[in-house]
């Protein structure tokens, strides 16, 4: 009973962060919300597109960092470890769950895999096993369902009822900011406008000094 107890506490994560194809954080957000993500965590940009997500948003909470190392902070203090979802020379098959207490998965760029410095922010690596010869890698979010699917099963999530052939929707909650734009701190936002202003001053502008007009806000999510 106690270890049961202990599995349902459990939560899981989703960190984003320089995901390439501006649709793919609203499939994401649908697959967290069907395999039990507490959190969707953002670094980089606030923005996002929900394109994909079919409403799932409203029943996901969303937070944002800056940075990687702010988000491994965050994620520290919870005792939650971070699981890369890469074929590196460590990673463990992800059928044999090798997980051990609350999890954040970070995906990878569709094209390029993670970065050096995503990896070094990770406490494990879990990978996907293939058994046909037809492709080299998965969309990221197939793969991000594939893992937290193993995960859900591993913590014992409890299934969601049922009606007919389609789950029970809960209702949905109520708005956690504007629409598709991770809500911040006051503190955040000074940073985050701080970081405008010098980027600004020494004469070039990256992701987050760039002007926020329809077209930017769609074409690039995240900053490095």
């Amino acid at each position: 009973m106690e270890e049961e107890k202990e599995r349902k506490e459990i939560e899981s994560y989703v960190v984003v962060h320089n995901i390439a194809k501006r649709h793919n954080v609203g499939t994401l957000a649908r697959s967290a919300t069907a395999f039990g993500v507490s959190e969707l965590i953002l670094v980089g940009r606030r923005d996002f597109n929900s394109f994909g997500s079919h409403g799932s948003t409203s029943h996901l909470r969303f937070r944002h960092f800056h940075s990687l190392a702010d988000a491994k902070i965050f994620l520290t203090d919870r005792d939650c470890d971070i699981c890369g979802v890469e074929i590196t020379e460590s990673a463990v098959s992800v059928t044999q769950h090798p997980f051990k207490r609350n999890t954040a998965f970070l995906l990878g760029n569709e094209g390029t895999g993670l970065s050096a410095k995503e990896c070094e922010i990770c406490d494990f690596f879990v990978y996907i096993p293939q058994y046909g010869c037809g492709t080299a890698s998965l969309n990221v979010t197939v793969a991000a369902s594939i893992v937290l699917h193993h995960f859900g099963a591993w913590a014992k999530f409890p299934e969601r009822s049922r009606e007919g052939n389609k789950y029970v929707v809960a209702e949905r909650p109520a708005k956690q900011g504007r629409r598709n734009l991770c809500i911040e701190s006051v503190e955040s936002l000074s940073e985050e406008r701080k970081l405008k202003r010098e980027n600004a001053s020494n004469g070039f502008f990256d992701e987050i000094g760039r002007e926020e007009s329809p077209s930017n806000l769609l074409d690039t999510l995240f900053a490095d």
